[in-house]
């Protein structure tokens, strides 16, 4: 089994589809663990906060597929794909880390660069995974955050988990 973080964000009716995103992770994966629930203001757009978090569990399926089943559920969950990048969403399940896999193609970046440029990802993401380190700095996520400097409001704690 590899170990996988999924980040999940929503500022569309938020607390549906942030559960309803939980239910269909845990309903195809099994037992997943999930830091608190954060919300913080949109980045790179006007629009209503989001809740985010990070999802852990463990898989078996291939990178490839376990990404296509990501998509399956932020669809099942509404996700307008056609939107652009910055937009409002239903639902976002971004695969940040498949176990210290490094992987540069044109389809998936992993680790996901936006670990170490967003406090709303490097946060939840500490929490669940402080000791682990980063496939590529070799830094713990832990120290990571420790030494995180951003400009961006501070994130507010909404439910622990």
């Amino acid at each position: 089994m590899i170990d996988v973080f999924i980040g999940i964000g929503s500022n569309i009716e938020p607390e549906h589809h942030v559960a309803a995103a939980l239910a269909a992770l845990e309903n195809r994966f099994g037992s997943i663990r999930t830091s608190t629930i954060y919300r913080s203001r949109a980045v790179g757009f006007d629009g209503n906060d989001f809740l985010n978090l990070v999802a852990a569990f463990g898989t078996d399926l291939d990178v490839n597929v376990l990404d296509d089943e990501l998509h399956r559920i932020e669809t099942d969950c509404g996700r307008d794909r056609s939107a652009p990048r910055f937009a409002p969403r239903t639902i976002d399940l971004d695969l940040l880390l498949y176990g210290d896999a490094v992987i540069d193609e044109q389809r998936l970046k992993l680790p996901r660069a936006e670990i170490l440029k967003y406090a709303f990802v490097l946060q939840p993401l500490a929490e669940l995974a402080g000791d682990r380190r980063h496939p590529v700095t070799g830094r713990t996520f832990a120290e990571h955050w420790r030494r995180f400097d951003s400009d961006e409001p501070p994130l507010i704690a909404v439910a622990a988990n």
